[in-house]
């Protein structure tokens, strides 16, 4: 049995993902920074982990290489590691805008780089995860929406240069959906309703939509599928919200 390597895999997403994985009989390596909460996850789900520093260029592919000869070889990676800053541009120092693009830029080159070695000969997925923001303008997004459309341009190239080896690469660009990273925008109700109120399904999005659409994407049942990215958003980068009348 193959294996899904699930990078920043104690994170809210990360964690919920890898939880349905392993409930729907997948086996996943567990990629992060945190060896006390890895070390705890993976005794909660019976499944290995590797402790990467993703600022370091090749710490991701040894920390694979080295659990390769385990797990059967890879069935697909997904990056879930990300950041959130909300400045303006002229607040943003240089210092801020270079973690934001090594956290979600350079970890999703990092992903792509090491999963066109480790896939060639079988084919697989890669999942990256993009934003709304980097679709439509959003005010004091400047950082994270460069590095996120960074991560769908260079998405879509890999997903040409990589599919002949069957290998499938596919962004997810959500809404704000409510994790441990956004509590900041949604923690209250007046900042939850301004947020909800944005989106024209009415909702904010919620961890099982963002788990339910990367498992379809890393399942080999849905192997026509690359070079897409899917706006997991309630309408947001898409519809004007109608105005909503009390009732």
């Amino acid at each position: 049995m193959s294996t899904i390597a699930i990078l920043g895999a104690t994170g809210t997403i990360g964690s919920a993902l890898s939880r349905h994985l392993v409930a729907t009989t997948n086996q996943v390596l567990l990629l992060g920074r945190d060896p006390d909460k890895l070390a705890a996850l993976s005794a909660e789900l019976d499944q290995p982990f590797a402790v990467v520093d993703f600022s370091v260029s090749q710490s991701l592919e040894h920390a694979l290489v080295e659990h390769s000869e385990h797990c059967g070889g890879y069935q697909g990676l997904v990056n879930c590691i990300g950041s959130m800053l909300l400045k303006p541009a002229h607040s943003t120092s240089d210092a801020e805008f270079r973690e934001t693009l090594e956290t979600n830029l350079f970890t999703a080159f990092s992903t792509i780089r090491t999963g066109g070695k480790l896939l060639r000969k079988s084919g697989g997925s890669i999942v990256l995860f993009a934003s709304a923001a980097a679709e439509i303008g959003i005010p004091n997004h400047e950082a994270i929406a460069a590095a996120k459309g960074g991560v769908i341009g260079m998405a879509r190239s890999a997903a040409a240069t990589y599919a002949s080896h069957k290998i499938r690469v596919n962004v997810i660009s959500p809404g704000l959906v409510q994790t441990r990273l956004s509590r900041q925008i949604w923690d209250t109700p007046t900042a939850a309703a301004a947020s909800t109120e944005m989106h024209a399904l009415g909702r904010l999005g919620e961890t099982q939509d963002v788990v339910s659409l990367a498992a379809w994407l890393l399942d080999p049942q849905n192997s026509w599928i690359t070079g897409q990215v899917i706006g997991l958003d309630g309408g947001l980068s898409s519809l004007l919200p109608r105005r909503r009348q009390s009732t």
